[in-house]
Order: C-alpha cells, then structure tokens, then sequence
C-alpha cells in the first residue's frame, strides 16, 4: 500500500543580512506579520498559513492512522493511573483549610476549602464549569485574601499567556470589581487584603508594568514599570507578611523592590541594585534578611543576612557559606526555622535550621529520587510539607515538624489500576562526556528487562535555563517500560542537575557541551548493553526541542525517531527577532546574534534550522501550539519543511500543530495525555519500523 504524499511547503527565499553576514530562509513565508494578534484570536491566521499546517495535521493523522488503535490503549493505560476524583492535602492557614479536587471524569479541578476542625466545605472556583464550550483553559494563579474574604484567579482562554484576573466576594458569591486584562498570571493580594498587585504584558507579550488594584475594584495605579525588555517580572510577598516584592530578573541578573507592608501604596525602594551576572532572592525572617545569591564567586549559592530596613549589599553578612558541589536551590521561612533546599550529585536534600543555629538533614536512601518542599501559608508554625518521589515510587506529600522532627505522611498518590514497586528497578549510572565530565543517566526498566541491548529506549533530555531534571514518578512513562523498554534521563549541562556551575557550562559558547553530553549518554546506553544504536528514541521539548534539533544533525544514525515537542530549532532567527516575547530576556542564555558576531557564529554553528544539511535523518515528531507565545508555531513548522527537503532517507518527517492551544498543549488532565499518547505511539511505531527495515536488509 503507498504511503501518504507529504504536503510541500513552497519555497520562498528571503535573504537576511546581519552582522556583515547573509543567510537565506526559504521560508520565513509561515510567520503571520500579524502573529500578535494571531496569539489573542487565532482564527485571523492568514489563510495560506492555515491551509499548510491542517496539510500537515492531516499528513500525519494518516501517516499514524494504524497506531490509532495503539495510542487509543496507551491512553487509556494513562488515564486509568489516575485517580479520577483525586484531591490535594489541604493546607491550614487560619481558621481554614484550603484545597483543590476534582470531580469524576472532571478535566479541571475544583478550589474548595473547609473550617479547620471540620464543617461544611465551600466552593471557591470550579475551573471545569469554567472550562465549559471552550477549547483551552487554563487557570495560572489562583488564591484567597488573607482576610479569608476575597478570592481571585488568572484565566487564560487561548493558550496565549494572555491572562484575565477576576475576583469573586465570598460572602455573595458573586464577581466584584470589573476584570484585569492582559495580565500575566502572577499576582498578589496586599497583607492587609486591601489591594492587588498585578503584572501587565504589552503587545509583544512581555510582563512589563506592575499595577495596584482597589481588592474590591477601582482604578490601576502604576507601581513599577521595567524598561529593560529583558528582564522578566514577578509579585510575591514575605513570608512574615511584612513587605509586598516586586522580582526583576533574568537568567543571570536579579534585583528585587520592596514595598512595607505597613504602607502598601508607598513607592517601591530597591534593595540591592542589579548587577550583571549577580542573583539574589531574599525573605524576612521577622527580625533581619535572609539572602540566597550567588555574589562573591557563590557558584554554588550562599545565604546571607541582614538586618537592615532596606538590604542593600554592603549590609550583607555571610551565614551558611558557599561550599562548591552542594547546590542550594532555595529556602523556606517560617517563624522559628529556616529550610533550604541543596542538590549534592543530582540527588535532593532539606537542610532545617533553627534561630538558635542547631541543623539536621532530611534526606533518603533511594538511588535516584526527588524531594520538593510544598507551598504552605502560615508562618508562626512548626510545620512544614515537602514531597518525595522517585522513578518507582509515586508521591508522597508528608508534614515534617520542624521542632520534633517527627514526619507524618498525609497522602500517597493512588494508581487506581495498580502499581508494584517492585516490579520496576531504578539507576544512577554515569556517562563520559567528551570533555571527561561525568554526566548522570537515571534509568528506570523492569526488573526482567534484559541488558544485551535489545530493550528500545526512550532517552530524554532538556539541558537549558538551569532547569533539572528530576528523577521523578510519572503515571506516562509506565506505558513504555511495562513494554520493555527503557525510561532514561539524561542529566545533561545545561541544567543545574550537578549545580549552578553544570548550568554555566551548558550555557552561551558553552552550549554545545548539552548536545555532546546527550551524545554521549547514548554511546555510554549502548556501550554498557543498555541500547542499541538505531533503537533509541530521543525525546526533548522546548529548548529540549533544540537539543534534538541538534542531536538530529550531529548523529542522526544513533536515533531510531525524534521527538521534538513545541521545539525551539529556529534559533538564530528568533534570537534576532527583538519583536518576540522571549528574545531580550533570553540573550543571557543563548547570546545576542544582532550586536556580537562571535554569539551570530556560535548560533548558526549549532541552530537545528540552520543547520539542517543533505544526510539521512530518522523519523521525525515535531508538534507545536498555534498560540504558543514562547516557541512560535511556525519553528516547528519550517524546520520540518526543511528536514523533508534535505533528508536523504525516506524516514517520515511529521508535524502535529494543536491549533487551540499554546506552549503546554492541551489544557485538560485527560486531553493532555492523548497528546503524550501520540508521541509514545509514534516512538513505538518508528523504532518497529526501524526493526523491520533492518530485516530486510538482513535478507
């Protein structure tokens, strides 16, 4: 039977000039000029635009149409891991308990909270009523006043990022104050509950000023406005409730404002003015500052104090020191502990100190595992909540006293259609990058599973923006090595799996070691009997999409199908492109091809677009979100129109564009995991066909 005809994109050459440099993209044609708009209602695509990408959905569709009945089995496999009307821990705060559940067959959950002690439980917002006759829901920051009064959420109704802030009276029930448009979905109610503070994202969607609302309605008073359009913007407050935060920064550089939260409508101060490649965060700790940044060389982090009303630097003192290796990721303030969150060779730890200095760890003992601490709401208690998790064991959400170190385990995640841990064995094996670093790779198979490489493997990888890949559970995953195969992790730079340090070297003229070091985790699978060459599918989304952009053009014959979700692979163009959302704020991460010609080199020397060159290129998964404002629809889109023009093979190049939806797919529970089930359907179906190749030539 023949195979589907590709749709082809036509090719029309636009020559870019830069830097004393030239290059051709034949297909610059995808990008709407009117892609703003495009983000706020995406059916003013322009029509030759749309006409392509539902081309190309209908390609793939047909091109997948005999895993349908696979992808159909492996979503329900998925679903039934969850538990259906599943619900969260609640968290005091006050005289109430606040939680989120969700209803049988319910896609979005419901924000609940009861009288703490018991009674009645009461609604606060039901995001699958909301949800109702619409495509994409998604709720960002949802929270009560602090007088228990109020309750207000960000909805975004496109996918876009563009939210819309309401705010409910709980005593009637009813709406108040007129809606906050073209927010951000961060915000923050004021301690004394009599304002919200809210971020605006202007046309190019980028968080950009800070307002102050009346709580109950009124009129927008602008607090802070940021000019540097690469810098990204937050609200918070203390811990203590003394001051409300306004968080500047990017990848490198961080400035906070405070504002006291005895006079919330004073102007913001500045407490440490930014300094270029110096990070910090800061909390009150009722009597003095605590201080996490990496100043003074910290590579790894530091905390420091200060007693000081406004902490500027010089008022700084060192108090838990830097110590290279133990990455301090964070802390927690509560009224008589300090918790920080460390990372010590890819493995989590909670170090917990009390004002009088004493400290213990709470650590476990499993090979691979993650530990996280959960938000919680009060601040003079003894108690806090974290959660662990590893590969093989599902979440456990525990209540720690901080004083008697007594833990008490308050929910475990329910597999409703079973799971035994002891079926499953999880690695922590090591990898040689072509450097000599040792690069981390947790596995995750069944105990039976052979080691002579016969075993497909699912390889994944991120390696950006100093994000780690947590040795998690995953209800997902669970599909493809109850098949046999092998769940790998790459631990590659890039992340801050190792610390601070392992991000910096993946980071700038220091990329490259990502894409190497994922090389090198496959040779290392395939060396110790893991893997074979050809029967790996590489997996990665986002900047995780440019890793196998790259890993594609670099050794396309290790890979027996790539899977790019919402991939960033048109690196040079977007980094040259001030009109996008991310491209200011992203130069610290990737360099500015538009001023300095060695960071235009580096990027063209690695771009996954760019690079695309006549060799034989394993079957390809690219999808994508319409209104995805971080990685626009048309990168994936032209990448794979310039794979299928350049490829050598007859390996399938697919694109799979969600036409209602943005950078996180599907917004529903449910809907979500059919998108995953596509992606492991199409693994399994590429790597089969791998199989069956490779026996035909074997006649």
């Amino acid at each position: 039977m023949s195979r589907p005809v590709p749709p082809r994109a036509p090719k029309q050459p636009r020559r870019i000039e830069q830097l004393g440099r030239a290059r051709v993209d034949d297909y610059a044609w995808m990008k709407d000029d009117n892609w703003q708009q495009v983000l706020r209602d995406p059916k003013i695509l322009r029509t030759d635009v749309r006409d392509h990408l539902t081309a190309e959905n209908a390609y793939t569709k047909a091109m997948l149409a005999a895993t349908e009945p696979l992808q159909a089995q492996l979503f329900e496999e998925m679903k039934g891991r969850i538990k259906q009307d599943d619900a969260s821990v609640p968290t005091p705060d006050g005289p109430f308990e606040y939680a989120a559940r969700y209803e049988l067959g319910a896609q979005h959950p419901r924000h609940v909270r009861t009288p703490r002690g018991g009674g009645a439980e009461a609604l606060l917002l039901d995001e699958e009523a909301l949800s109702k006759g619409k495509a994409y829901f998604h709720v960002g920051g949802a929270s009560h006043s602090p007088d228990h009064a109020l309750y207000a959420w960000a909805a975004d109704e496109q996918g876009s990022e563009y939210y819309t802030i309401r705010v409910k009276d709980l005593a009637t029930g009813q709406e108040i104050g007129g809606a906050i448009e073209s927010a951000y979905g961060d915000f923050t109610f004021s301690p004394d509950s009599r304002w919200i503070f809210w971020i605006w994202r202007d046309e190019n969607a980028r968080p950009a000023k800070v307002f102050r609302r009346p709580a109950r309605g009124g009129e927008d008073t602008l607090v802070y406005e940021e000019l540097d359009d690469g810098m990204f913007l937050g609200v918070g407050t203390a811990s203590d409730d003394s001051h409300i935060l306004i968080h500047v920064g990017n990848q490198e550089t961080t400035e906070l404002w405070l504002i006291p939260a005895a006079d919330p409508t004073a102007a913001p101060v500045v407490a440490e003015p930014r300094r270029v490649g110096i990070k910090y965060e800061l909390d009150h700790w009722t009597d003095r500052w605590v201080i996490r940044t990496n100043d003074d060389g910290a590579v790894d982090f530091k905390l420091c104090v200060s007693d000081a009303a406004v902490p500027a630097k010089a008022s700084w003192r060192d108090w838990v020191m830097h110590r290279p290796g133990h990455y301090l990721t964070g802390f927690a303030a509560y009224a008589d502990f300090i918790v920080r969150a460390e990372r010590v060779e890819a493995l989590d730890r909670l170090v917990v100190t009390s004002r009088g200095g004493e400290e213990h760890i709470v650590a476990f003992p499993e090979e691979a595992y993650a530990l996280s601490l959960e938000h919680t709401y009060e601040y003079a208690t003894t108690l806090t909540r974290f959660v662990y998790q590893s590969p093989t064991t599902p979440r456990q959400w525990f209540d720690y006293d901080l004083a008697s170190r007594q833990r008490t385990l308050r929910k475990t995640q329910e597999v409703p259609s079973g799971h035994d841990p002891a079926r499953y064995v999880a690695r922590r094996i090591q990898a040689t990058a072509q450097d000599g670093e040792r690069v981390p790779i947790t596995l995750l198979m069944l105990k039976d599973t052979p080691r002579d490489g016969s075993a497909p493997v699912m390889l994944y990888g991120y390696g950006s923006y100093g994000m780690a890949m947590e040795p998690s559970f995953s209800i997902r995953n669970l599909s493809l090595v109850d098949r046999g195969w092998i769940w790998a992790v790459a631990h590659i730079r890039g992340g801050s799996d190792k610390g601070w340090g392992w991000f910096l070297d993946g980071r700038k003229d220091k990329k490259p070691n990502s894409f190497t070091d994922f090389i090198a985790c496959a040779e290392h699978l395939i060396a110790e009997g893991y893997a074979t060459k050809g029967q790996i599918a590489a997996y990665g989304g986002s900047a995780g999409g440019m890793l196998m952009g790259a890993v594609a053009n670099l050794r396309p014959e290790l890979w027996g199908a790539i899977i790019a979700a919402v991939p960033f692979v048109d690196v040079l163009n977007t980094m040259s492109d001030t009109t996008l959302p991310l491209t200011p704020p992203e130069w610290p991460e990737w360099g500015n091809p538009i001023e300095d010609p060695a960071a235009y080199d580096l990027i063209a020397g690695y771009s996954p677009y760019d690079q695309v060159s006549a060799q034989a290129y394993p079957p390809v998964l690219a999808t994508g979100g319409l209104s995805d404002p971080r990685v626009t629809y048309w990168e994936p889109a032209k990448w794979v129109a310039k794979l299928r023009e350049f490829s050598a093979g007859e390996a399938p190049i697919l694109l799979k564009i969600n036409m209602e939806a943005g950078h996180g797919g599907a917004s529903g529970r449910f809907d979500f995991l059919k998108e995953i089930a596509l992606d492991y359907a199409f693994a399994v179906w590429a790597l089969d066909e791998g199989r069956r190749d490779d026996r035909k030539g074997g006649d």
